[in-house]
C-alpha cells in the first residue's frame, strides 16, 4: 500500500486524466493528418521521387508519433488504474513505495528507481518509464 496522501492521490488522478485527454486529442489529430495526407497523395497527380520520398517521410513520422503517444496514453491509463485499486506508488517488482519526487517527475512510473534500473539492464532500456 503506498504512503501517498489522499491529496497527492488526487492531484496525480487529475494530472494523468489531464494527459490522457490532450494524448487522446493530439493521437485523433495525428490520424486525421495521415488520412488527409493520404488523400493529397492520392488526388495529387504525378509526383517527382522526392516528393514520394517526402510525403512516405512525412506519413511514416506522424506514424511514429502517434505509437509514442498510444504507448504514453496505455501507461497512463494503466496508471489511473493503479489509483483506482489502490496500488499507485508502490513498485511492481518489489513493493516498495516510489518516492514522491520520482512520480511527480514521471507519474506513470511503475517502479522505484532501484527496480528500473535493474529491469533497464536486463531488457536493455525497452520500457517506457525511465530511471532518474
Amino acid at each position: 500500500m503506498s504512503q501517498l496522501s489522499k491529496k497527492d492521490l488526487g492531484r496525480f488522478k487529475a494530472r494523468l486524466e489531464k494527459r490522457r485527454e490532450v494524448l487522446k486529442e493530439n493521437i485523433r489529430a495525428a490520424l486525421a493528418n495521415v488520412e488527409r495526407e493520404s488523400y493529397v497523395e492520392l488526388a495529387g497527380g504525378v509526383h517527382t521521387a522526392s516528393d514520394e520520398s517526402f510525403a512516405v517521410l512525412l506519413t511514416d513520422m506522424n506514424i511514429s508519433v502517434v505509437r509514442k503517444e498510444d504507448a504514453e496514453l496505455q501507461d497512463t491509463e494503466a496508471a489511473l488504474q493503479r489509483i483506482g485499486d489502490g496500488s499507485y506508488g508502490v513498485c511492481i517488482d518489489c513493493g516498495g513505495d516510489i518516492v514522491l519526487g520520482r512520480l511527480e517527475i514521471y507519474p506513470t512510473a511503475k517502479r522505484c528507481m532501484t527496480c528500473q534500473a535493474r529491469h533497464e539492464n536486463v531488457h536493455g532500456g525497452k520500457d517506457a518509464t525511465p530511471s532518474l
